[in-house]
């Protein structure tokens, strides 16, 4: 059985997805952009972006009674990975001590010319 999870604190779907599906213990996220919840608005500058995208992402973890500590893989999007080393540092912040599993891919593109995006996968 599944779950759908709505986290009232992140940003609408900008497209026909939901946030993230609980199935069992697990939860499965949508990629998260750095939309700013109240505006839909993209901050400027891949740091800024980042951030915003892992609040975003802590809220839907939240929403489903979760938090960072049960993030076991993540997978981190890029426009450009010349911002590896700023989105690491940033990324290090939420996930301190023993991190999740991750990738890190470079995209030709993201949905509203974003710079950075993640997903996750968390177990209760």
């Amino acid at each position: 059985m599944t779950k759908t999870i709505t986290a009232p604190n992140a940003p609408a779907a900008v497209g026909p997805y939901c946030h993230a599906k609980l199935a069992g213990n697990t939860l499965y996220t949508s990629g998260q952009l750095g939309l700013i919840p109240a505006t839909g608005e993209l901050p400027q500058g891949v740091e800024a972006q980042a951030a915003q995208a892992l609040d975003n992402l802590k809220a839907v973890l939240a929403a489903a009674g979760m938090d960072c500590g049960d993030v076991v893989k993540t997978t981190v999007f890029l426009a450009d990975m010349g911002d590896f080393a700023a989105v690491n540092a940033i990324y290090a912040q939420y996930f301190p001590g023993e991190a999740p599993a991750r990738s890190c891919v470079q995209v030709a593109a993201l949905p509203k010319g974003a710079l950075f995006e993640i997903e996750a996968v968390a177990v209760k």
